[in-house]
């Protein structure tokens, strides 16, 4: 595992956008296309906004980019809280990926449908290789959730399926998620954590002992990949020195 500390969240936001470029330029000298999966978010939201507008816009090569997103809430994808609807306002809307290398969670699907389709999606896309996406973009959540993966929730065990859709009582809405499979057998998983509240839960994540039905972004753990831990100060403020 790799930990960066950055001073407060508008460093953090470049250094992640030097990191992503950084990681698919090396990435395409080695293969013809990088699979990135996204995440929704304000930390994720300063990031789009700077990959958006130079210097980074132009030293991604976009043709080359196929997206996803880790997680989506169950609305429409015009709905400010759609993580895709997000991503198309502060960057893929301003760039040239084509469209059918842009792979949106269908929440005008029923959703276990639209969990269905995403799976469906995956694996034609993977197929047996045993491989996953070259980068996910992790957040993580005051209460150390990360994707749709929330305490005491069922999916955070999941074990075979790559897709879940599942309702969350305290947020009364459906919620789909990759899982835990799928995503550890990414070539490189970056967590990007700012802020006071993050401080707590990014100690116990990091360094307290395994408890994942409280803290699910534990099981976040890249079978043969990288690990990154991109946060600020504030976030980083009750870590061990």
């Amino acid at each position: 595992m790799q930990l960066i500390i950055k001073k407060n969240p508008a460093d953090l936001a470049k250094a992640a956008a030097d990191f992503i470029v950084k990681r698919i330029k090396d990435t395409l000298k080695k293969q013809d296309r990088f699979t990135i999966a996204l995440s929704g978010g304000s930390t994720p939201k300063a990031l789009h906004e700077l990959l958006a507008k130079a210097p980074y816009v132009d030293q991604i090569p976009w043709l080359q980019l196929h997206v996803f997103w880790g997680d989506e809430r169950y609305v429409p994808i015009d709905d400010e809280q759609n993580n895709a609807g997000m991503a198309y306002d502060t960057l893929l809307g301003h760039v040239y990926t084509p469209e059918d290398q842009i792979h949106v969670w269908r929440t005008d699907l029923e959703p276990d449908a639209a969990a269905a389709d995403y799976d469906r999606v995956l694996h034609a896309y993977f197929g047996d290789s045993g491989s996953s996406f070259d980068l996910v973009l992790l957040g993580m959540g005051d209460d150390g959730h990360t994707l749709s993966l929330f305490p005491g929730t069922e999916v955070v065990h999941e074990e075979t399926a790559w897709t879940k859709a599942f309702f969350l009582t305290q947020q009364n809405m459906f919620r789909l998620t990759l899982t835990a499979p799928i995503t550890n057998r990414a070539a490189c998983i970056a967590f990007l954590v700012a802020g006071p509240k993050k401080a707590e839960p990014l100690k116990e994540v990091l360094e307290g002992e395994y408890n994942p039905d409280k803290y699910p972004s534990q099981v976040i753990k890249p079978v043969a990949g990288e690990l990154v831990w991109l946060v600020d100060e504030k976030a980083a403020a009750l870590l061990k020195k």
